[in-house]
């Protein structure tokens, strides 16, 4: 029957009107049987979908019928037929199973959903992709829930989008059961009879139901038998999930969300959060919806102290358990975050009731994250097929700092659609898995930026979502194991790994002998014969070096006499030029015994995997080789170190001494020093000298390796770690007052105290009064504001005075013929090493390029006691710098495209950088913007003359008067550096996952390989045999020690590249407010502060050219490798 949409009393329509805003799991059913009822509608699927659209003539269902036609019309659902003859079951009721669901039906298939609660109860709020968004709006969300995604909103909690698509699937014809149970699959008996599911209770009507595809979204703790779980561990990790009610008010909706805020680029933050209340946390996030969601990650040892957890225990599930939980102190715990974390402006927070009836704050460890190894398989029995498939959590458990979980869901539900169809057309079993495999390879990596942009095209053929995808990647043949026939006995044994136990053919041992030899043959008074006496008096090392980099070493000039001196240079050049961290003393190599012949093979396998694919010798003369592969971040951290090192030096210096009376005796020291190593000391090396020159010469001849530095304790070579020339367990290197992990790269050593501290905690040397002219020190205990010396083009390191030929000679960082001294230069005379450093790798890019940047201003030398030079800017630069508008919306240039943009520090480029910091992602994510705007303007042609929720329109009139309170381009970077900080979080939480499953392989790697060093340095004696393949199974463990820290180096060069990207940030923003404000208003102390914030941008502008250098550097030398 059709009910005439001319009368707005009919009871259909107020049924309908109650089905759209049913805020319960059992209150939307309950309406939905009722409108059937009333409308005298049965059956299911699209037929029950065109039944109701036509018996539902009612303008407020009207606009629905048309988005769902939409939808429904697009060429993959064959109109509705492309698997008429399907019948599915479908897993658990949550965002994932639901959006499975809705797919299958869109194909025409009969779908049937159980679900074992029956509300939906989570509050949590989950971080949605534009493509979602998109998707969402198209299925109709605004119709059910009109606060969604209002303006610049990206989130929605778990319950409403379950609501949303819950309502949409029934419409479509889903047949919902909850308070249904799935507990396992019944084979048929015959080749007529399908397969049953095994249910409780075991009265429901849903024993009968026969299925040819079963699809389960149950969750992380559901997998159907026969698929297999991948378990990737990272260090403990607890997390804290707190709700607090929403009402609306206007001081609500003004605070300020938090996208994501991390420790790993943020330090300051989360210290002050510490110093005042106790809590330690690893981050943080914040969103706003029908609730204030707050999620955070804490630590052990501050809940403990806190008294939220009341024992200590190495069970995370004891640890964890309710037992051991004092909820009270939890409550308190997440209401403090929460307050301070919103700077106290969420006044009388008040818990959110979760469907216990209990305040809704949860603690949950996911310190283990599991995948399953395949996403589908067959089963087969007396001839009759069940395809399996998995989504969601089941698939692959979601990290939760990523927000990538409802978005890589849907994705799942795409793909697991697409392999139904593709099923339904009568594609052979092992095409089908084999195609759904190819595509779950990229499940895993997906993100906003590598997949389409063109979002409004997405459908559930995959081509449409992920570029350039190969969907035979994966052969048929390659997943018959996946296609299973008869009864199965699933075997829950895991595959073996061998990859740390297997004893390769090749001999590792003779293989590093005969490099070494061939490397070193010819060198005068170098025979390598064995990896002990051969290597005592430093030639060999020497001219193994040599060899390869000629540039470092002058062989001719080694003294064999003094080994322990020729040893300690090697090491540290080794350290400072090539990336590879010692592993004896100098000592213990130049009395070589057989107890250090391990660590001798462990270091020189160093040398072998840096130069083991070099070009011939001719070549290496040509040009020097750089460092191989990602070793380069090694050595480009091992040089921000040193840089790191002399600054703090340098602050602790200028503390103690009157400014002017410090720099008259420095260059005084500095002179007689030059004069004595040059006079006195012919073979002295370069090296030494310039150590001297800025830090005291370490002694560290007598040091053993063998002794933990921190605990004294043994240290096993695969456990072994070095830093400022101490030897350490990696798990020992820790901050002298917080405790935190140190890692190469991120740490502050003090010479005087022979401490390590964090960035943070680096002692804070007294106050000093600099002359005006000089920009004051930044504070030490600030993780953001690091002491980066300014490296900008046109400005060439001073070089020291150039001594008698050295053994070891860096690349030197003269001038170029044609460079002159550029404008802006902050460089301490004194501190040359530093310099040098950090400006090798740009002035080799300089080398390979034409210089295209004109000096930008002439620098003068200030007094003649100083070592400094202060900016002078010709009146053009001080226009230009002074009218900088960071806010424009002028057209830029066409910016150059990371990786290859080098950003040039002088002050005209600086405008040009920061416009096109912004914009050279903006043709990628214009269409992006432009599909979601028109998603927003097909809503506005669609108004109806709905209630508004209250709250919905005070947002609406906040939102109004920040329009007229802000102009559209500050808006614009408002909503930017939103977009830009979520992306730095997801960034810093991957390297934070990725960092610790890397620190857990290291304990493994260790475990192994202290059992192997103990077997070789028995006694006893062994089988000579039996002693070599030991020892290529410890190098073998020693090279993927090797790799696992290589690529800890790479991300800790990320993560610098975060940090100066949030202190750039926090800088713009310190600066645009200066600029921001009337010349004639400001003070001189305004004057001054801008003009010191600018010099700091420059010196991060610098800083970030060259991490990008770096990365360039490294990709280059991948691709030659």
């Amino acid at each position: 029957m059709s009910v005439s949409a001319d009368k707005p009393g009919n009871l259909a329509h107020a049924i309908f009107e109650r089905f759209l805003h049913a805020g319960e799991c059992r209150e939307v059913l309950g309406c939905f049987r009722e409108l059937c009822q009333q409308l005298g509608l049965q059956g299911s699927g699209l037929q029950l979908y065109h039944s109701l659209k036509a018996a539902l003539n009612y303008w407020s269902a009207k606009a629905l019928w048309s988005k769902l036609d939409k939808k429904a019309g697009h060429k993959d659902y064959d109109q509705g037929t492309a698997c008429a003859s399907t019948k599915c079951l479908v897993v658990g009721a949550g965002p994932c199973g639901l959006r499975a669901a809705i797919e299958l039906a869109l194909l025409g298939a009969r779908v049937v959903l159980l679900e074992k609660r029956d509300s939906f109860s989570r509050n949590n709020v989950l971080h949605l992709w534009p493509f979602t968004i998109h998707d969402l709006r198209a299925l109709g969300a605004k119709k059910f829930y009109g606060r969604f995604c209002t303006g610049t909103l990206d989130h929605i909690s778990i319950r409403q989008l379950q609501l949303i698509l819950l309502k949409v699937a029934l419409l479509l014809g889903v047949e919902v059961h909850i308070n249904v149970k799935f507990e396992g699959l019944v084979p048929p008996t015959d080749k007529t009879g399908g397969w049953q599911a095994v249910v409780q209770p075991s009265s429901s009507l849903l024993t009968h139901y026969k299925f040819d595809v079963l699809i389960s979204a149950g969750g992380g703790k559901f997998v159907p038998e026969g698929f297999k779980r991948k378990e990737t561990r990272g260090k403990l990790a607890i997390g804290i999930t707190t709700n607090f009610i929403n009402r609306h008010s206007r001081a609500e909706v003004e605070v300020a969300e938090i996208s994501g805020v991390a420790r790993i680029y943020n330090q300051q933050f989360f210290q002050n959060l510490c110093n005042k209340t106790g809590i330690d946390l690893e981050n943080i996030v914040y969103y706003k919806d029908d609730t204030h969601y707050f999620v955070m990650t804490a630590k052990k040892q501050s809940l403990l102290k806190k008294g939220v957890i009341l024992q200590d225990k190495v069970d995370i599930e004891s640890l964890l358990s309710p037992e051991n939980v004092n909820r009270d102190a939890l409550l308190n715990y997440a209401k403090e975050a929460a307050n301070f974390s919103t700077n106290y402006h969420l006044s009388e927070l008040e818990f959110a009731l979760n469907h216990r009836g209990l305040p809704d704050v949860d603690m949950f460890d996911f310190t283990c994250m599991t995948r399953s190894e395949n996403a589908a398989l067959v089963r087969d029995y007396n001839g009759a097929r069940l395809l399996l498939g998995l989504v969601g959590d089941c698939l692959v458990e979601p990290f939760w700092p990523l927000g990538t979980g409802v978005a890589r869901g849907f994705l799942a539900a795409f793909d697991a659609a697409w392999m139904v169809r593709r099923w339904a057309a009568g594609t052979p079993p092992l095409e089908v898995l084999a195609e759904r495999e190819s595509i779950y390879q990229h499940l895993s990596q997906t993100s906003p930026d590598n997949t389409n942009k063109n979002i409004s095209q997405y459908s559930i053929d995959p081509v449409t979502r992920y570029p350039n995808i190969n969907l035979q990647a994966i052969k048929p043949n390659q997943v018959q194991d996946l296609y299973l026939v008869g009864i199965m006995e699933v075997s829950h044994k895991r595959k073996s790994d061998n990859r740390l136990s297997t004893v390769t053919s090749e001999d590792v041992y003779k293989e590093l002998l005969s490099w070494c030899q061939a490397s070193t043959a010819g060198y005068r008074g170098v025979a390598v014969t064995d990896f002990t006496t051969s290597w005592t008096s430093g030639l060999a090392l020497c001219a193994l070096i040599h060899h390869f980099r000629p540039d470092l070493v002058d062989f001719d000039s080694v003294d064999p006499e003094d080994a322990v001196r020729t040893h300690q240079m090697i090491l540290d050049m080794a350290e400072q030029e090539l990336g590879i961290q010692p592993v004896l003393s100098s000592t213990e190599m130049a009395t070589m015994t057989e107890s250090d012949r391990l660590g001798l093979i462990t270091y020189l396998s160093q040398f072998y995997e840096a130069f083991k694919t070099s070009p011939e010798v001719e070549e290496v003369r040509k040009k020097p080789l750089s460092p191989r592969g990602t070793r380069g971040a090694i050595l480009f951290l091992s040089k921000l170190q040193k840089s790191r090192n002399l600054t703090h030096k340098r602050a602790q210096d200028s503390a103690q001494k009157d400014a002017e009376a410090k720099r008259s005796c420095r260059n005084t020291e500095l002179d007689m020093g030059l004069d004595r190593d040059t006079l006195n000391s012919a073979h002295k090396p370069l090296q030494t000298v310039m150590m001297d020159q800025g830090q005291p010469a370490r002694e560290r001849t007598g040091d053993s390796s063998d002794a933990c530095y921190f605990c004294g304790c043994r240290v096993y070579i695969l456990e072994r770690a070095s830093a400022e020339g101490r030897f350490f367990h990696r798990g020992c290197f820790q901050c002298q007052q917080c405790k935190a992990t140190l890692r190469l790269g991120d740490y502050a050593f003090d010479e005087e105290d022979g401490h390590f501290y964090c960035s943070l905690h680096y002692p804070n040397p007294p106050s000093m009064d600099l002359p005006q002219e000089e920009t004051p020190a930044q504070p030490d205990g600030d993780a953001e504001a690091a002491a980066y010396l300014p490296l900008d083009a046109g400005s060439p390191c001073v070089s020291p005075k150039e001594g008698a030929p050295s053994p070891l000679q860096p690349t030197s960082a003269a001038p170029q013929p044609g460079e002159e001294p550029g404008a802006v230069d902050y460089v301490d005379g004194g501190d040359v090493e530093e310099q040098e450093l950090l400006a090798q790798p740009m002035e080799d890019a300089r080398q390979e390029e034409d210089p295209r940047a004109e000096p930008q201003g002439a620098a003068e030398e200030g007094e003649e006691s100083g070592g400094r030079r202060k900016i002078i800017l010709t009146p053009l630069e001080k226009l230009s710098l002074s009218t900088l508008n960071l806010t424009s919306e002028a057209e830029p240039e066409p910016p150059l495209k990371p990786p290859r943009l080098w950003l040039q520090a002088a002050p005209e480029t600086l405008p040009a950088l920061w416009q096109g910091h912004d914009t050279w992602k903006e043709e990628e994510e214009l269409h992006m913007q432009k599909t979601l705007e028109e998603s927003d303007s097909e809503e506005d042609e669609e108004k109806e003359d709905e209630g508004t929720d209250l709250g919905i329109m005070a947002e609406l009139c906040l939102d109004l008067g920040e329009e007229e309170k802000y102009s559209t381009s500050e808006r614009t970077l408002s909503r930017r550096a939103r977009e830009a900080s979520m992306k730095r979080f997801c960034r810093a939480q991957a390297i934070q996952r990725r960092l610790e499953e890397i620190e857990v392989t290291f304990r493994e790697l260790e475990q192994q390989g202290i059992k192997l060093e103990k077997l070789l340095r028995d006694e006893n004696g062994s089988p000579a045999d039996q002693q070599t393949q030991w020892t290529n199974q410890l190098l073998h463990l020693v090279q993927k020690k090797n790799s696992l820290m290589t690529e800890e180096s790479d991300l800790m060069i990320v993560v610098q590249e975060l940090k100066l990207e949030e202190k750039q940030w926090q800088l713009d923003k310190k600066l645009r407010s200066y600029m921001n404000r009337e010349e004639t208003l400001k003070t001189l102390e305004d004057h001054k502060a801008e003009q010191e914030i600018l010099a700091q941008l420059l010196e991060v502008v610098n800083e970030r050219n060259l991490l990008i250098h770096i990365q360039e550097e490294k990709r280059l030398s991948e691709l030659q490798a």
